[in-house]
């Protein structure tokens, strides 16, 4: 046996060339230089036996992680060319071992994603074991990176152009059931079937093999860029990819080219053109921002790096929800689905079965897509069960109140529930704007009182919003930050005020691109500019979807709260086209129409008359103009409530703008996107916008 300080080697009496990877003092396998190293000896050492077959396994949980993220977001273009040295060495020993004439087997019991996919790309077979948590994947593009290890090559050669293309750009993991009907493993064991076993049985029907690509005669499935039958799709897709995108992510855009071109060349030098992409994709700055957030903070929200410590994990096992409408409809669901027992009340039975419904219908569409079984189905259906007695709450860790804005018929709720709740029971609301302290004082235990923000859909949305009202215990936020996580969502914790963090910020967007209408900037140039800077959709387009009445009604909330406390109430210009809609009696998609017109057929344009009522100006401003000013509200508004104490960590303002209110995620979320513009930079703009469209993006102090 050979020791390395990333795996270790041994010939077996057969003549089987044992890989076990296993990374010295870490607790899963990385692709960086000390492997790259080591796999140089490995190979040397393979190379200097007669060995009849190479089997690879892991000695870790997973398979093999991948790259080494924290290297790669260190890398910059001076040491480009270093990370270049390293991809092509990686690739060469691998290129070497898949060359030896003998079968390389992969032997996946854990995760293979990124790197370790490449590295079991490399194998003539691939065993995977069929268990829950074991899959398989090329997820780089979701980093804003390209597969760097060979991928993209050998995936367009196994599967031609066309196939290769959402491999490679959708991010997208597989089981093993998956991967088998992809044929992107050649056989799916089930638990107590032994891979390595199974791997000798191969090595010996298979004395003698080489890839597709390096037999005589190949030919790129599906054809090759040129042929009659791939060179069409090549034409338009580009602008496909450009349409999805919008430009903003760079890494869909270089697998395409990686793919296309190397398809036109040997497959040594189709390595070489993938590691110059790699390369530029780790040294730009998208890739920075989407590490930061998308892997760094976004693991440690998932690991509680927001919950107090030292205080014991408690796991929801029933759960009330006041309420069934979409929203505590949804939650019901999400809960069901975790196998959380869900009391559904309504103020009728009937009005509760309804809200069961929403769980019956996306439940079908599982089945009918082949997601989930129908014992799966009878199973979560089972768990919810539609009430309108208050004394079927009893027995419950957790009760989420999902009724109205009203504060009176809140507390009405609270009331009611708590009478018939343990002591140590959590009471939540999912208020969106209201303050918590406020609604607290309903409750007869304000330390057990807290707020649980969901996003519509429920199914869909991953960030839950938690908000601390004044006397909310560090034993309720734990437990409200463990139920968070619970469901598989991700949760931030923000401090107690009007319009929370999400609500807050989003109103900026939707106001900012209202007021722009009035301006008479036209509505085809505010939409169009929030999709081509990374919104999913315009500010126009999404105040339809919220709708102008609930706006309307929150502005008059906050102006009668200001007023209780002397504050003067917040103006803005938006304000004004607001109203004249709510007089024409479009207040959204809800009503019939806002903004936009809506077709039976689910289609929609903006609403012709929107040029009658509110003039375009013969003179415009520059597509770059109309997106700063909704990029750059957010991110101002963002950084005061960093300076409020509203928010308290970077980590969630990035995670809250993305997952909760759709900020562009290319930036990395509202924060990394100041620093993406650099700080000096950032303010000087805000200051140049704020001169010219008002004191709204005056950037607070903390940045200047």
């Amino acid at each position: 046996m050979t020791q390395y300080s990333s795996l270790q080697t041994s010939l077996d009496a057969r003549g089987v060339f044992h890989i076990s990877l296993d990374r010295e003092g870490a607790s899963a396998n990385l692709m960086d230089e000390r492997f790259a190293k080591d796999l140089v000896q490995c190979v040397d050492e393979l190379s200097a036996t007669e060995a009849k077959g190479v089997v690879i396994t892991s000695a870790k949980s997973t398979f093999f992680a991948g790259g080494d993220l924290d290297g790669l977001y260190k890398t910059t273009h001076e040491h480009a060319e270093r990370l270049f040295e390293m991809c092509e060495l990686i690739k060469q020993s691998l290129r070497r071992m898949e060359t030896l004439g003998v079968p390389v087997i992969a032997c996946i019991e854990g995760s293979a994603l990124g790197g370790g996919w490449e590295l079991a790309l490399a194998c003539h077979y691939r065993l995977m074991r069929q268990a829950k948590g074991v899959v398989v994947g090329l997820p780089e593009v979701t980093l804003g990176l390209l597969p760097g290890g060979g991928g993209v090559a050998r995936t367009v050669r196994m599967f031609g152009l066309q196939s290769a293309l959402p491999l490679l750009t959708e991010g997208r993991k597989y089981d093993a059931e998956q991967a088998l009907k992809l044929n992107l493993i050649h056989e799916a064991l089930p638990a107590g079937v032994d891979l390595y076993a199974r791997a000798l049985e191969l090595i010996e029907a298979n004395p003698k093999v080489s890839q597709p690509w390096d037999e005589k005669g190949y030919r790129l499935p599906g054809g090759a860029p040129s042929s009659p039958k791939v060179a069409p799709m090549l034409a338009v897709a580009p602008a496909m990819l450009h349409q999805k995108t919008k430009g903003v992510f760079p890494a869909p855009k270089a697998i395409l080219c990686a793919m296309v071109e190397g398809a036109l060349v040997d497959f040594d030098t189709a390595c070489r053109i993938e590691s110059r992409y790699f390369v530029e994709l780790v040294c730009g700055q998208v890739s920075k921002n989407m590490i930061n957030t998308f892997w760094y903070q976004l693991n440690e929200a998932k690991a509680g790096a927001g919950r107090p410590i030292g205080i014991l994990t408690r796991r929801v096992k029933k759960i009330g929800v006041l309420g069934a409408g979409m929203m505590g409809a949804g939650i019901a669901y999400v809960s069901a689905r975790k196998g959380v027992e869900v009391i559904l009340k309504d103020v009728s039975v009937e009005r509760a079965e309804e809200g069961k419904a929403y769980s019956v219908r996306l439940l079908d569409k599982r089945v009918k897509r082949g997601q989930s079984s129908a014992e799966e189905r009878e199973a979560t259906l089972s768990l919810i069960r539609p009430t309108d007695q208050p004394e079927a709450l009893k027995g419950c860790d957790l009760v989420i109140e999902a009724v109205f804005e009203d504060r009176s018929l809140k507390a009405k709720v609270t009331q009611e529930a708590e009478e018939w709740l343990a002591s140590d029971a959590l009471f939540a609301s999912n208020t969106s704007t209201l303050p918590i302290t406020g609604l607290a004082s309903a409750s007869t235990r304000p330390e057990r009182f807290i707020g649980l923000h969901f996003f519509s859909p429920v199914d869909k949305m991953s960030l839950v919003e938690i908000i601390c009202g004044e006397q909310t215990s560090p034993e309720a936020l734990a437990m409200a930050y463990d139920f968070v996580l619970q469901l598989g969502k991700t949760p931030i914790i923000v401090k107690d005020s009007r319009g929370f963090f999400t609500s807050r910020v989003f109103g900026t967007f939707t106001y900012e691109g209202i007021a722009m209408l009035g301006e008479g900037i036209s509505p085809t140039l505010i939409e169009r500019a929030a999709t081509l800077a990374g919104f999913p959709v315009g500010p126009l387009a999404v105040s339809d979807e919220v709708s102008l009445t609930l706006m309307d009604k929150i502005r008059k909330q906050t102006s009668a709260d200001c007023e209780a406390e002397g504050l003067p109430a917040p103006e803005h210009d938006a304000e004004q086209v607001i109203d004249f809609m709510l007089k024409l009696k479009r207040s959204g998609r809800a009503s019939g129409g806002g903004f936009y017109e809506y077709q039976t057929s689910g289609g929609k344009a903006l609403w012709p008359a929107l040029a009658e009522h509110f003039p375009v100006s013969p003179s415009q401003p520059s597509l770059e103009e109309v997106k700063d000013r909704l990029l750059y509200i957010m991110a101002v508004e963002s950084a005061r409530c960093m300076e409020e104490g509203v928010l308290t960590s970077p980590r969630d303002a990035n995670l809250g703008s993305i997952f909760g209110i759709g900020f562009p995620p290319w930036t990395g979320g509202v924060h990394q996107f100041i620093q993406h513009v650099g700080q000096g930079p950032f303010v000087e703009r805000a200051r140049a916008l704020s001169e010219r469209y008002g004191a709204r993006f005056n950037p607070p102090s903390s940045l200047c």
